[in-house]
């Protein structure tokens, strides 16, 4: 029984060295598995996310041309027609140089110890941007287009408050230097890591970015430049609805690139997107047609589509961030404050912004970013705010953008436009006005009847 029992002890001490052994070994493994573990992966290419990304830089362009260059060009007369497409063709070609060169790297780059405010310079003439370098799970290269249609877009935008009496080297030589001293800055600082980013503001797809800061240029563009001839005296109705209606209609399905776009990525977000875009849209167009059915008796075509231009501008900046509610709410909102807007500054005011861009996406923009900040909330549908963040909060957030942006963008302006004339002239002459600028500034006509 002794031989035994000690037999017994012997066998029981083997197995508790042999556990202990098992043990200290995972112990140390351990020490060589956690950072490997811990360590993040380095991100990798999505077709998906890049597939519906390079669908929708195209979309996005496509609303600039041919969507906007035909839907300005129809709301202008018929000698200034060609003068408006060519202006929207010009801004592409030229910001698209530009992007290339430096404002790129001025929007998206790292600006060291000005990284709050701009990118700097290091990613000039897209330096670093390779084949298979990745912003995230898409092509850097996919992304910087992506991002052009953007800066394309937005500088075409401010030339509808100065359209038929801008001289066409005077608006080259303004967009170029609004680009790079108003749009880059103001998108780096939303979108680039910036200071507006660091606070918190929510914007999704371009409300303080694109059209509040398009939207301030124009209304100082209209005041700079002056009224144009017969103004408001003569009506200057549109000389093509036809055209109007086709370059809005191609504006909403671009939009859908511009705001699901946004989101980077092939998911559940860009589907909201492109949900609540096309509620805004729709539902500012029936509340621009209400109102203007009740004050004037009779719906019109041009009202339809602006307040679905206004709903979209609107919605823009909460595509990402609100639910359907939140899209019918701001929609709403956006076709009744946009047309109270446009009149008020037509008839009341008197100010010549030709195509009304300061009361639909300057007023849109405004009204969108701040809305953001209220229907984000979950419990009106949205996605919510970050840690410890409540309603009044994000919308003070949102409203420091908003005032930044107007301030900055209205100031910048004014400066760039007083140096634009004081170097090439802003203005044509009031005879090359009334000739019109097909004629004066391009020796061609829209049209020849």
């Amino acid at each position: 029984m002794e031989t035994l029992r000690i037999s017994s002890d012997t066998t029981g001490t083997g197995i508790h060295r042999h556990f202990l052994f098992v043990l200290i070994l995972l112990l140390v493994s351990s020490l060589f598995y956690a950072p490997i573990a811990a360590a993040a992966e380095p991100p990798k290419l999505d077709a998906a996310n890049t597939a519906w990304m390079l669908t929708s830089s195209v979309l996005v362009l496509f609303m600039t041309l041919p969507g906007l260059a035909l839907f300005y060009a129809g709301l202008v007369g018929s000698k200034n027609v060609l003068s408006v497409l060519t202006q929207c063709f010009a801004i592409t070609c030229v910001v698209t140089l530009a992007w290339v060169v430096v404002a790129y790297s001025i929007a998206f780059g790292d600006g060291g110890a000005l990284n709050q405010w701009y990118g700097g310079f290091a990613k000039s003439f897209l330096s670093g941007i390779e084949v298979k370098t990745l912003k995230g799970s898409i092509p850097e290269t996919v992304f910087a287009m992506f991002q052009l249609t953007f800066a394309i877009i937005t500088p075409a935008l401010v030339l509808g408050a100065y359209a038929e009496r801008v001289k066409f080297s005077g608006m080259l030589l303004f967009s170029l230097l609004w680009l790079l001293l108003v749009y880059c800055p103001v998108a780096h600082w939303v979108w680039g890591d910036g200071w507006l980013a660091k606070m918190g503001i929510m914007d999704f797809a371009g409300g303080t970015v694109v059209h509040l800061n398009a939207g301030m240029a124009a209304l100082v563009a209209a005041l700079v430049l002056g009224r144009r001839r017969g103004f408001p005296e003569s009506t200057m109705p549109p000389h093509n609805m036809t055209m109007t209606v086709t370059g809005a209609c191609m504006l909403w399905v671009g939009w859908f690139g511009f705001n699901a776009g946004s989101a980077l990525a092939a998911d559940g977000s860009a589907g909201m997107a492109m949900l609540v875009t096309h509620i805004g849209a729709a539902t500012g167009a029936v509340a621009w047609m209400i109102c203007e059915w009740v004050r004037y008796g009779k719906p019109s075509a041009l009202g339809m589509v602006t307040g679905m231009v206004a709903g979209l501008g609107t919605i823009t900046p909460a595509s990402g961030f609100v639910g359907p509610m939140g899209a019918l709410a701001i929609g709403a909102a956006a076709g009744v404050a946009c047309f109270f807007a446009t009149n008020f500054m037509k008839r009341s005011l008197k100010l010549d912004d030709s195509l009304d861009v300061f009361p639909v996406h300057g007023v849109g923009g405004a009204l969108g970013t701040t809305l953001t900040g209220v229907f984000a909330a979950a419990a009106l549908g949205g996605v919510g705010y970050a840690d410890k963040v409540t309603m009044a909060d994000q919308v003070l957030v949102q409203l420091v953008g908003v005032l930044a942006v107007a301030a900055w963008s209205g100031v910048v302006t004014f400066v760039l436009l007083k140096v634009s004339g004081a170097l090439v002239g802003l203005r044509v002459t009031p005879e090359e006005e009334s000739e019109g600028l097909d004629t004066v500034l391009h020796n061609e006509k829209g049209y020849n009847l």
